[in-house]
């Protein structure tokens, strides 16, 4: 398997960066995008990478946030052919703490290039779409203040839109997960991945006890870890220093598994 990470919050030498993920990966004879970032930008990084976005085979989308939704538009434009498998819950409308919308562009929900997953999908040969919702939280999720729109009322975030991919090649199990919303320590006991790629969403959390913890837990699993965009650079160091197997991915960073 090749990944290169098309978009992230940092780069290397003089790509562009921005807050988002957008992964492009060639695995079981095929190309397809984890994720588009905030903008048209991984479109741009991808041909100083030698990524032809209209070949790609199909794209899935992690959950429904701007900043992993907000290149879909470009997406669409330049490839006329591959599907987009989505959460039917992507389109619904979603807010941070502050109360700004961070959801997608709704009026691209109708295109007919989404293929909407209610629970789980196999795309391919290994290569499956889930969302373990209906799995139980072995440990709590934090909202982190985020709230969406349900029938009118406001409630509290429960990520039911986010999604993972899993891709089984070689004996291995390599899961993609573009936030762990739903809390990476749920999500590595679920699915027990050989190698996980995504972000943790630790990039607010202080650099102390609860971290440690979170690093001491990730250690004991036999997972590799490729992470990004919203676990933080500060937070990565830390956790670093205190795990094996840990590495960050930024723009333009190209890997083999």
């Amino acid at each position: 398997m090749k990944i290169i990470t098309l978009s992230e919050n940092t780069a290397r030498g003089d790509l562009g960066a921005e807050h988002g993920l957008s992964l492009y990966v060639e695995a079981q004879g095929l190309k397809f995008l984890f994720d588009f970032g905030a903008s048209n930008l991984f479109c741009e990084n991808a041909l100083r990478l030698g990524v032809d976005i209209s070949q790609v085979d199909f794209a899935v989308l992690s959950h429904g946030h701007s900043d992993h939704g907000g290149g879909i538009k470009s997406f669409l434009e330049i490839n006329p052919h591959a599907k987009i498998y989505a959460s039917p819950h992507a389109f619904e409308p979603h807010y941070n703490a502050a109360g700004e919308y961070i959801g997608l562009d709704t009026d691209l929900a109708q295109s007919s290039r989404f293929v909407f997953v209610d629970t789980e999908l196999q795309l391919d040969t290994g290569i499956t779409v889930f969302n373990c919702n209906r799995e139980p939280l072995l440990f709590p999720i934090n909202d982190c203040g985020h709230t969406f729109n349900n029938s009118g009322a406001l409630l509290p975030e429960d990520y039911r839109h986010e999604q993972y991919l899993l891709v089984e090649e070689h004996g291995k199990r390599i899961l993609f997960s573009g936030c762990s919303h739903k809390g990476i320590l749920n999500i590595i006991e679920w699915v027990k991945p050989s190698h996980l790629i995504g972000g943790f969403h630790f990039s607010k959390m202080p650099l102390g006890s609860e971290l440690e913890g979170y690093a001491h837990a990730l250690n004991s699993f036999s997972s590799n870890y490729f992470t990004c965009h919203c676990t933080g650079t500060e937070q990565f160091e830390f956790m670093k220093s205190r795990m094996k197997g840990l590495s960050y991915l930024s723009t333009g960073d190209k890997i083999t598994i």
